[in-house]
């Protein structure tokens, strides 16, 4: 059906932009939680604290977008609300869980995997709902839901930090647990406009046969090649991206020491991602088809660029400055990525496209932050950790920059092919035609007829 484009659709909105906001403000401010993990769980005598502490934060990231594949073909099934729900609840339990550890291993699983998979199946069906309402407005309505996580962003670090101070680690973290309650609300008001699969093959009252495995997971749209390009180059661009969110507050305890509100600069970065997700997000429904591309190529430079600056700020000040620029590219490179998807697969198999996308960036987005501990932890300075962080952008930022000309070819090649077959197919009644012409009377008025 057409997409009402408002209606129910606004309710919907609001419970994505909760969505948003609870599992990526979690995740975003995870640069406060890292530093109360360090003191909490760490020693002076161990010589790898910020490599392993490190890996509890970025598995949760990478988990996010690894189970991606997962829930995409978990929502063409079952549908958005149903998904949204259980995953909800999922990382709810996982959460609760992290609260009752001891050491920094068990994080792992109840944080690292179990909260972050139920963070993966709420999310992208927040994603794919909004498909369902908006069309005209899609891009517009991308950069409202996505401007929740930086809400969250902007006040997280410092509840996070009162919280730590006065209640613990522990206790926050149950603290966060009503975040995850009312993301599981949440999950309710995604009233689909779609059928599901269960209700296409089964219908309501009939018995749900599973559809053949090509349906379940949906491979071809790896046969677009600009697909197939911006799925290797965003992944490409995103090694180093995560790196600033979980250590940039202990780079700035290392070189200002604790006379500086390092939780300002989670602040910067909120606000103005918050601000680049709106206005961007707007842009990209002025800007046709692919060329939306050219945000993100954009996008990934800067932030490339910023990473490269940050051991270069000697005042507190000029990280200020970094951050805020770093927050407003990352807010056009989010907001526009699911518009982009429905331009270079279509309505039909955005969902498994978004899917696949977001598994492929799971890898550089887990892999990078640990190795900047480790960096850090043999260098003693995050400097070169910093620097290599800025390399990935630039470089998927160059590998980007083909998509809109490779799809507009792809799409000349298809207008061609239905013009040939027209061409046969002209070519075939002429002949018919002709061979008629030559049949008896009663035969030709028949046809005729027909």
């Amino acid at each position: 059906p057409e997409p009402p484009e408002g209606g129910w659709g606004w309710g919907v909105v609001l419970a994505a932009m909760w969505c948003n906001g609870a599992v990526f403000g979690i995740q975003n401010s995870c640069g406060v939680l890292f530093v109360s993990m360090l003191r909490l769980f760490g020693s002076s005598e161990d010589k790898q604290l910020a490599f392993k502490t490190a890996w509890v934060s970025s598995l949760s990231m990478g988990m996010v977008f690894f189970c991606s594949p997962i829930v995409s073909i978990f929502t063409d099934l079952f549908g958005c609300r149903k998904v949204a729900v259980v995953g909800a609840a999922v990382g709810l339990v996982g959460l609760l869980l992290s609260s009752f550890v001891s050491t920094i291993e068990p994080l792992y699983f109840t944080y690292g995997i179990l909260f972050a998979c139920g963070c993966s199946f709420a999310y992208q069906p927040s994603l794919v709902i909004l498909g369902h309402y908006f069309k005209k407005r899609l891009g517009l309505v991308n950069g409202i839901v996505t401007a929740g996580s930086s809400l969250f962003t902007v006040s997280l670090p410092f509840l996070l930090r009162v919280l730590i101070d006065s209640v613990d680690l522990y206790n926050t973290l149950r603290v966060l647990c009503i975040l995850m309650f009312v993301l599981f609300l949440a999950g309710f008001t995604y009233k689909p406009l779609v059928p599901n699969t269960k209700d296409k093959e089964g219908g309501k009252k009939g018995k749900f046969k599973l559809p053949p495995a090509k349906k379940i997971c949906n491979f071809s749209v790896f046969k677009v090649l600009s697909y197939r390009i911006w799925a290797f180059g965003i992944p490409a661009a995103l090694f180093g991206y995560f790196v600033p969110y979980v250590h940039l507050m202990n780079h700035v305890k290392d070189r200002f020491g604790d006379s500086v509100p390092e939780e300002v600069l989670l602040l910067c970065l909120g606000i103005t991602s918050g601000v680049g997700r709106l206005v961007f997000g707007r842009v990209a429904d002025y800007i046709p088809g692919t060329k939306k591309i050219y945000l993100q190529v954009a996008s990934f430079f800067f932030i490339g660029l910023m990473s490269m600056m940050i051991p270069l700020c000697n005042v507190f000040g000029a990280l200020v400055a970094v951050c805020l620029f770093m927050g407003l590219f990352d807010g056009c490179f989010i907001c526009i990525m699911a518009p982009i998807a429905f331009e270079l697969v279509g309505a039909q198999d955005v969902s498994q496209a978004i899917g696949f996308l977001l598994g492929l960036m799971s890898v550089p987005m887990t892999v990078g932050p640990p190795i900047a501990g480790l960096l850090r932890d043999k260098l003693g300075t995050y400097n070169v950790a910093f620097y290599l962080a800025g390399v990935p952008p630039l470089i998927g930022g160059a590998i980007l920059c083909f998509i809109p000309w490779v799809h507009e070819r792809q799409k000349l090649k298809a207008r061609a092919k239905p013009v040939d077959g027209e061409t046969t197919e002209k070519m075939l009644e002429n002949e018919s035609t002709l061979v008629s012409d030559t049949t008896e009377k009663p035969v030709k008025e028949l046809d005729s007829g027909f």
